[in-house]
């Protein structure tokens, strides 16, 4: 079963992508290192609620 996330980025809060995450096998929120659009730098992106 997968579920449709959203990440944000960790320093201005914008949220610039959408992912999958298999909900079986990833329990915690997930993170990844994306290039910010408003930043315009990579950054941390984390996956909102």
């Amino acid at each position: 079963m997968r579920k449709k996330v959203i990440l944000a980025c960790s320093q201005c809060l914008s949220r610039n992508y959408t992912t999958m995450k298999n909900i079986a096998h990833y329990d915690e929120r997930l993170e990844m290192k994306k290039f910010c659009k408003t930043c315009h730098t990579h950054t941390i992106h984390r996956e909102t609620k």
